[in-house]
């Protein structure tokens, strides 16, 4: 049954998980995050001949070692699906539910863009040649990894996917959300994951968007991006099932989704999608552009995109904003990146402080913008607000506030 009540519910975050290049634990992502570590290097695990050429974001445990340590035997799952399995589990941990409890419809939201590729380019050459390697290839899938992570989980409910390119994991943070002000759930485990694999390393590498040094979001000698991989999953609630109202880390105040329609991979001029996006999440959230005390950009370091994102950053926030992209500190991490810059933005509010733009040293010419470049300690953090943008022209914005 549809919410069609009047009265405002207020969705609340009681969980998170992430493991990225900063990490495996909160603690180790927020030490890294407070004390500008990147976590930046060059990849051991990816076996791909531009190994000591790009710089990436990798996550320094091998396929078996996650699996090791996540307790999986037998069939070996996709890297993707052992990344997603590690933050949704910790998510779920620090929240606190029963999934078991069927009082309460529990839904899982995930997002990915390379889900199974990084199975599929091992073994496809030899299938083509006819060799039996067939067992790949339901893994190719891309909701492989949400129907394992889910199973894992044993989330029975409402189960679904979403790639919206590297918009992926924030859309699924406001499906989540935008069902259960509807009444359809009462709390959706969202987020998204993603893997290193070759296939996107040469695919950024044909497009030339890669650097071969520490990317540089929205300094005026950015030359690309680095690659990351990583996962990040919250656990959202209706404040009505919501047990102990001691472990809301967060409310989700607003949220806006638009398509500027401009190119298949680049942002309109102006970046009008995302000043849609932005827009429209503070209409929803009854807040103005005054509230918000700091904005993670989704800052890729490419020429257009913090070329567009900074003049739709500029138009929107006409008395300026402090911003920064922690894309230096993680790399890109394509589907994931808006889940586990929403987990950051959290830490933030709850630990007082804005992480640096890493590497920053001069601004973009056209618009002059200048980013947070060193860590900012003992900050009053209200309300924070989290961009993503994707190829295709997905642009999605989200605020996150003090509960």
């Amino acid at each position: 049954m549809l919410n069609k009540t009047s009265e405002p519910m207020n969705i609340y975050i009681t969980g998170m998980g992430c493991i990225s290049a900063l990490g495996s634990e909160m603690s180790q992502t927020l030490y890294h995050l407070q004390n500008e570590k990147s976590g930046l290097t060059y990849m051991d695990f990816v076996e791909t001949e531009f190994k000591q050429k790009f710089v990436a974001g990798e996550i320094k445990m091998s396929n078996q070692d996650l699996a090791n340590r996540l307790g999986i035997a037998g069939k070996m799952p996709t890297r993707t699906s052992l990344l997603g399995l590690w933050a949704a589990q910790d998510a779920v941990a620090q929240s606190g539910i029963e999934i078991a409890d069927k009082t309460y419809k529990t839904g899982f939201i995930s997002a990915s863009t390379v889900g199974g590729m990084v199975n599929t380019e091992r073994h496809f050459h030899n299938f083509l040649k006819g060799t039996n390697q067939e067992h790949f290839v339901t893994s190719n899938d891309m909701g492989d990894s949400s129907e394992y992570i889910a199973n894992a989980l044993k989330i029975k409910g409402f189960v679904t996917t979403i790639n919206t390119a590297c918009a992926s994991s924030l859309n699924a943070i406001i499906l989540g959300t935008r069902m259960i002000k509807q009444g359809i759930l009462d709390r959706v485990i969202v987020g998204g994951t993603d893997a290193l694999c070759k296939f996107t390393i040469n695919g950024f590498n044909a497009l030339m968007l890669l650097d071969t040094e520490a990317c540089l979001p929205f300094d005026a000698r950015r030359k690309g991006i680095n690659l990351g991989e990583g996962a990040a999953y919250l656990v959202i609630e209706s404040e009505k099932v919501i047990k102990d109202k001691n472990k809301i880390l967060a409310k989700i105040s607003g949220y806006g989704s638009s398509n500027d329609a401009y190119h298949q991979t680049a942002s309109s001029p102006n970046g009008y999608g995302l000043q849609l996006a932005m827009k429209a999440a503070l209409k929803t959230a009854s807040l103005s552009t005054t509230d918000i005390n700091y904005l993670n950009a989704h800052g890729t370091a490419t020429p257009n995109n913090d070329l567009t994102e900074g003049w739709a950053i500029k138009e929107t926030f006409t008395e300026g904003v402090s911003f920064s992209s922690t894309k230096s500190f993680t790399g890109h991490t394509l589907a994931a990146s808006g889940s586990i810059e929403a987990v950051f933005s959290i830490l933030s509010i709850n630990n007082s402080f804005i992480p640096a733009n890493l590497g920053f040293n001069e601004a973009i010419e056209e618009h002059g913008l200048i980013p947070i470049s060193t860590t900012q300690k003992g900050v009053s953090l209200n309300h924070i607000m989290s961009n993503s943008a994707g190829m295709g022209g997905s642009c999605s914005s989200i605020i996150f506030s003090k509960p």
